[in-house]
């Protein structure tokens, strides 16, 4: 079998990588997390892209799948997690506790193998979807270093927890996929693209934490009420 590897999509997907390693070089090496910010932001639209591409060309393949897997490991699982090491440096950290804020890199190479063998993930996700943890973190270090805020060290640390627990959780949380573009249906979709959209234009940066987490509630909220239905 003949397996085209530099194929439109798989070359995106690579650019989706390459991206996701220059944000860890900026953390790690360079210490601006707001370039690492916005080279995480350029590898979430390059994994975009690949699968849009993809599905236009009719291109998608098996190493496809698995490509885009072990970029998002780079981009939305290390990343995140090497952000977050510096915020910790950067709140006082000294000490080698804070090697456990890469609990987000491990669980998300969970989240990755499990969203790949999962068949019940077509229309929704099942646990956090490694992006939307990754946006959070890289957006609160770009606050961070701004002097938007300051915490404790121990702060990323429990953020780090907490944030790998939703990774891998058995919550169904709603994607922004459309089979259709009727309200019906689409209700909390629109409703929460349209207020996260008006967010961003009012607040810039400073609104994508609380749209994650305006996201997980609005997700958490929406399965216990089917569940108690």
């Amino acid at each position: 079998m003949k397996i085209k590897l530099f194929t439109i999509p798989n070359i995106l997907t690579l650019c989706n990588l390459l991206s996701g390693c220059a944000a860890a070089v900026f953390a790690l090496c360079v210490n601006d997390l707001q370039w690492a910010f916005w080279c995480v932001v350029v590898a979430a639209v390059f994994d975009f892209l690949d699968g849009f591409v993809a599905r236009l060309l009719k291109s998608h393949s098996a190493i496809g799948k698995e490509l885009d897997s072990l970029a998002d490991m780079v981009s939305f699982g290390f990343a995140p997690a090497a952000v977050l090491y510096t915020m910790y440096a950067m709140t006082g950290g000294s000490d080698v506790w804070g090697f456990a804020v890469f609990v987000v890199a491990a669980f998300s190479a969970l989240r990755l193998a499990k969203f790949n063998l999962d068949e019940n993930q077509t229309t929704q996700f099942i646990g956090l979807p490694t992006p939307a943890c990754a946006l959070f973190f890289v957006s609160a270090g770009y606050l961070m270093q701004a002097g938007a805020f300051t915490a404790p060290a121990w702060v990323m640390i429990a953020a780090a927890v907490v944030f790998a627990g939703l990774l891998v959780c058995n919550v169904p949380m709603f994607a922004l996929k459309f089979t259709h573009y009727r309200f019906a249906g689409n209700r909390v979709r629109y409703v929460f693209a349209l207020c996260s959209l008006a967010a961003l234009c009012a607040a810039g940066i400073a609104a994508i934490p609380f749209i994650i987490l305006a996201y997980i509630v609005v997700s958490v909220s929406v399965y216990a009420f089917r569940t108690q239905r």
